[in-house]
């Protein structure tokens, strides 16, 4: 059986929050500018409950100015 790196959703979820808050982007505006009607996504992703999509990843590293693996932390 394959036992290489795994996501780690906790961590993945903290840089969201650090990225978040260091560009000053409030959870409301964060939503609204993914096209979200509720924030409940946004805050699953926070906490480490669940991981964003890769379209929605595509578009966080976008608004933070950041790559793709500078969101993601991977365990290995």
């Amino acid at each position: 059986m394959y036992k290489g790196p795994t996501i780690d959703m906790i961590k993945t979820g903290a840089n969201i929050t650090a990225l978040r808050k260091d560009r000053k982007i409030s959870v409301k505006v964060l939503q609204e500018s993914m096209g979200f009607n509720t924030p409940q996504a946004i805050f699953k992703w926070q906490r480490g409950d669940s991981l964003p999509t890769l379209d929605n990843l595509v578009i966080l590293a976008d608004l933070f100015g950041v790559s793709i693996s500078e969101i993601v932390a991977v365990k290995k």
